[in-house]
């Protein structure tokens, strides 16, 4: 089984990055920093009001090394946003990740014509979790940024979770599309998707993966459960990548990993000219610093296509 430690320990053998932060004065954030350099993950350019930075910098005693970290020096939430981007947009860094500002402030920037990441697909949030007494790493999508996706988004939603999970190694990840039922049931949208999804992905529509639904949360994840109900699938029981139907099944499914199985988590928004590392301003330093390692190690595939 892979485990997010595991993850951690692979970017340190990769090439060194530079992460863009837009607007780092937050506790948690200049942590997940701290820790990323103690571990030689990658360097850094904080973009915010420099004494603000500095002042929290010393608060946790992170040393400001110039080897390491450089700091542009702006005021007002939507120039730092602007600058932040800016700088992943002309290859001055190579991640973008969210500091202490507001979401629609950051993807406001990343979406701009003219300096902005779009790649002229769709942005989507991809969730990757360690839960205890699980034997694998689950990918969950989309639990933040789409939320009543129509067929066409919904594929690319998919291409934008493979795309990540080959970042971390996976040749061809198992794709389960969620809905409540196995079966394909007219009145129910989700199921009649979740099976033109899956033979998208048979005719080569939707590639790098193999897909599979409509499939229950149950038969998606458990062999035992599948079996039972005499399901013949590559996915069933062995999915990777969960992909919700909609934002409130996703964030339900998230939240509920997180607080009730006390899973480990990280998470990037995918879809973009570079991977964004987009977590809540309530998230801790440790989830933080998992997001920042998936988005490192999952660049390499945005590359790729850039």
């Amino acid at each position: 089984m892979q485990t997010l430690e595991e993850i951690k320990q692979k970017v340190r053998t990769k090439r060194k990055q530079k992460v863009s932060v837009a607007n780092p004065a937050d506790q948690e954030v200049l942590l997940a920093i701290k820790y990323a350099l103690e571990q030689d993950f990658c360097t850094f350019l904080l973009v915010g009001d420099s004494d603000k930075i500095r002042s929290a910098a010393s608060d946790i005693a992170l040393e400001l090394d110039p080897r390491y970290i450089n700091i542009e020096d702006v005021k007002g939430e939507s120039e730092i946003a602007r600058v932040a981007v800016s700088a992943v947009h002309n290859r001055k860094a190579d991640i973008l990740m969210k500091g202490n500002i507001a979401t629609k402030s950051l993807l406001r920037a990343v979406l701009h014509k003219e300096y902005g990441l779009r790649s002229g697909q769709v942005l989507s949030h991809v969730a990757l979790f360690e839960i205890p007494g699980q034997d694998r790493l689950f990918f969950l999508t989309d639990a933040a940024m789409n939320i009543e996706p129509d067929l066409k988004v919904k594929a690319q939603i998919i291409q934008n979770a493979v795309k990540v999970a080959r970042g971390i190694g996976y040749q061809r990840p198992r794709v389960a599309i969620l809905a409540p039922v196995e079966v394909v049931n007219e009145e129910m949208q989700s199921t009649i998707d979740a099976a033109i999804l899956t033979q998208m992905q048979v005719r080569g529509q939707i590639t790098g993966c193999t897909v599979d639904g409509p499939l229950a949360f149950d038969n998606a994840v458990s062999s035992e459960a599948a079996n039972h109900k005499n399901i013949q699938s590559e996915v069933a029981g062995r999915a990777d990548i969960l992909m919700v139907p909609s934002i409130e099944v996703g964030n339900t499914l998230y939240k509920s990993f997180v607080y009730f199985a006390e899973a480990k988590v990280a998470a990037v928004v995918s879809g973009a000219k570079a991977p964004i590392v987009l977590t809540s301003r309530a998230d801790s330093a440790e989830s933080k610093l998992n997001s920042l390692a998936l988005a490192l190690l999952s660049s390499t595939t945005f590359e790729e296509e850039n």
